[in-house]
């Protein structure tokens, strides 16, 4: 079966199917369109017909999405954002402007130190359109790797040779305890004092999570009550909320205050680690230099914050992924 008539799809039909997922309706997307209702169903139904396969299911009046088409629809936005920035792009070489600039961080990094970070940079050199990405630190990879961001800032592991890392920073994690609570009244927390208490923390195994694990085991703390979340400024909220204590990175706390939150040290060390990447040799923009070079100004910053070597040593991958791992590799 022939999936497409001819060698292209037109743009009105992509973006007419991406109105459609944002708006929930056919009459949703064509009030986002300025377009009529039987304008915009014509426009999906002429596409589904090209790709040979159903991207919506249609009952009683409703729409959900099929399968397919939630697959589709992320390559429709990737595709839709690229197009954007080519225009823009186009029109900041036609102005003898920086060209666009998309950066893509993980959400702690996202909101501690890039926007320090960007405010630190020349503003000769910074872009009149400048796309700010939060992501997975997986997604920013992706994101790098394929060349839809120009920059990435993401927590380790960092490991794709299609990556050039500038930098990889080591900062300790903290606490953050509601002002009131007893244990405010420490400047360092003894991290078997949380024996009985909730617990609030990041929820990826393969990066952080780890770490915070295996320093909870080696005070003898098996935490019966624990939240888990996928974003620090998430767990702050919770903190404020009085459901628990956090054990997070420190960028969020340092960039992200908020009032009610105390951050205090942990008497084990439980390093974060991140670093800033871009797309392996790809000559680097004097405004993408600029912000790295600020990122990592603002990542020392932080309490404790120091940089490593990033060239893949023994070392470096101990801290990363812990000694027993290195000792497994080593017996394979």
């Amino acid at each position: 079966m022939s999936y497409m008539h001819g060698n292209s799809i037109d743009i009105r039909q992509l973006e007419a199917f991406a109105a459609v997922m944002s708006a929930g309706s056919v009459t949703g997307a064509a009030r986002l369109l300025g377009r009529s209702q039987p304008a915009v169903s014509r426009l999906i139904q002429d596409l589904e017909a090209d790709l040979g396969y159903a991207l919506l299911h249609r009952s009683s009046g409703r729409i959900q999405p099929t399968s397919r088409g939630l697959r589709f629809h992320a390559e429709v936005e990737r595709h839709l954002a690229s197009l954007i920035h080519i225009r823009e792009r186009a029109e900041a070489i036609g102005r003898d402007e920086p060209a666009t600039l998309t950066v893509a961080a993980t959400p702690s990094l996202a909101a501690g130190i890039l926007p320090q970070a960007l405010a630190a940079v020349p503003g000769d050199l910074i872009p009149r359109h400048l796309h700010v990405q939060a992501l997975a630190a997986e997604n920013v990879v992706q994101a790098v790797v394929a060349r839809s961001a120009d920059l990435g800032i993401s927590s380790l592991p960092l490991e794709h040779p299609g990556l050039d890392i500038h930098w990889i920073a080591e900062a300790p994690c903290v606490i953050a305890i509601g002002a009131g609570d007893p244990l405010a009244a420490d400047e360092v927390v003894r991290l078997a004092d949380l024996a009985d208490r909730r617990i609030i923390t990041l929820a990826n195994p393969y990066r952080l999570r780890h770490r915070i694990d295996e320093a909870l085991d080696r005070v003898g703390v098996a935490p019966e009550r624990i939240i888990d979340v996928n974003a620090s400024l998430t767990a702050l909220s919770l903190v404020r909320a009085g459901l628990g204590v956090a054990i997070v990175e420190p960028a969020t706390v340092c960039g992200v205050p908020l009032d009610g939150i105390m951050m205090r040290a942990i008497d084990q060390t439980i390093p974060f680690l991140f670093g800033a990447i871009s797309a392996a040799a790809l000559p680097l923009t004097p405004t993408v230099s600029a912000v790295i070079d600020a990122a990592r100004a603002e990542a020392l910053a932080m309490p404790g914050c120091r940089l490593l070597e990033a060239n893949g040593s023994d070392a470096l991958a101990d801290t990363i992924y812990g000694q027993a791992a290195i000792d497994e590799g080593a017996s394979a």
